[in-house]
C-alpha cells in the first residue's frame, strides 16, 4: 500500500483519467477529497471509492472560480485535517480549428486548465509548505509539448502553461519537501476522447472509428492510453518512491512523442 494514510484532493474525479486516479490511489490506501463539477458522476466516483474501503469526501466545485478552491482546500481541511497529495486533472477542450478559436473558447479553457490548475497548486502547497511534505501531480499533455494532432491551439497552449509551472514551481516549493511533476497523456480513451473523436468523424464524413484507428496507428506501441496508464504514473508521483523526481513533465503516449 503505497499511499497508507495519505489524503488526496483529486480534480476531475467524476470519469475518465481523474476516476482512475481516485480508485487507484484508495486501493494503494490513500481517503480521497474528490472534485469534479458534475454531481451525477461525483455521487459514482465516491461509492467506488468506498467500496475500495477508504473515506471519500466529495465536493463539487467548479474550479475556475477562486472563493471555490478555498472552499475545496476548507472542506478537505476540515474531513481529514491535512492534504498529502493534490492532482491536477481536471481539465476541458473541444475540437477546433485554429481560425474557430473564439475569445470565448480561449478563456474557457484556461479558466480551468490553466487558471484554476495554478490557483489550486497555490492554495493546497500553502498547506503542505507548513508540514513540510506534500506531492502535486499536475496532468498536461503532449499537446503542450507541440503534438500536431491536439484538440485545438488554445487547448496546447494552456498544457504548455502547465508543464512551464510545472518546473518552476517544483523549484519553488522543493526547499519545502514538496515535489511537483507532471503526466503528459497521449491519445488516452476517456469520455473527453470519445467526444473528440466523434466530432471529427462527423467534421470528415466518415465512421468514428476510422478516427480512433488511424489515431492508433501513428503510435509506435499501437494503442492508446487506457485511463489505468496514467493512474499507476500518477501513483508512482504521489507515493516515496518519487522522493527524489521533481521538476519533470512525463510522457505516458506509447512512444508518440519524442
Amino acid at each position: 500500500m503505497r499511499l497508507a494514510n495519505k489524503v488526496a484532493i483529486v480534480t476531475g474525479a467524476g470519469r475518465g483519467m481523474g476516476r482512475a486516479i481516485s480508485l487507484h490511489f484508495a486501493r494503494e490506501g490513500a481517503d480521497i477529497a474528490a472534485v469534479e463539477v458534475n454531481g451525477n458522476t461525483l455521487r459514482e466516483v465516491v461509492e467506488e471509492v468506498r467500496e475500495q474501503g477508504r473515506k471519500c469526501l466529495p465536493i463539487q466545485a467548479d474550479l475556475s472560480q477562486l472563493p471555490e478552491i478555498d472552499r475545496m482546500v476548507k472542506q478537505t481541511l476540515q474531513e481529514f485535517g491535512k492534504i498529502d497529495i493534490l492532482v491536477n486533472n481536471a481539465g476541458v477542450t473541444k475540437a477546433l480549428g485554429l481560425f474557430e478559436i473564439t475569445e470565448a473558447d480561449w478563456d474557457w479553457m484556461h479558466s480551468i486548465n490553466l487558471k484554476g490548475l495554478f490557483f489550486c497548486l497555490q492554495s493546497v502547497a500553502r498547506e503542505m509548505a507548513r508540514r513540510k511534505y506534500g506531492k502535486i501531480v499536475n496532468i498536461a499533455s503532449i499537446a503542450g509539448k507541440g503534438y500536431p494532432g491536439t484538440s485545438n491551439a488554445a487547448y496546447a497552449a494552456s498544457k504548455g502553461g502547465v508543464i512551464a509551472l510545472t518546473k518552476v514551481a517544483a523549484q519553488l516549493l522543493g526547499p519545502d519537501n514538496i515535489n511537483v511533476n507532471a503526466i503528459c497523456p497521449g491519445v488516452t480513451r476517456t469520455d473527453m476522447f470519445q467526444r473528440l473523436a466523434t466530432e471529427r468523424a462527423r467534421q470528415r464524413g466518415v465512421p468514428i472509428e476510422e478516427i480512433v484507428k488511424a489515431r492508433e496507428e501513428t503510435i509506435p506501441i499501437r494503442r492508446s492510453n487506457t485511463p489505468d496508464d496514467i493512474a499507476m504514473m500518477a501513483v508512482f508521483l504521489a507515493s516515496d518512491e518519487a522522493a527524489n523526481v521533481t521538476g519533470q513533465a512525463i510522457n505516458v503516449d506509447g512512444g508518440l512523442m519524442p
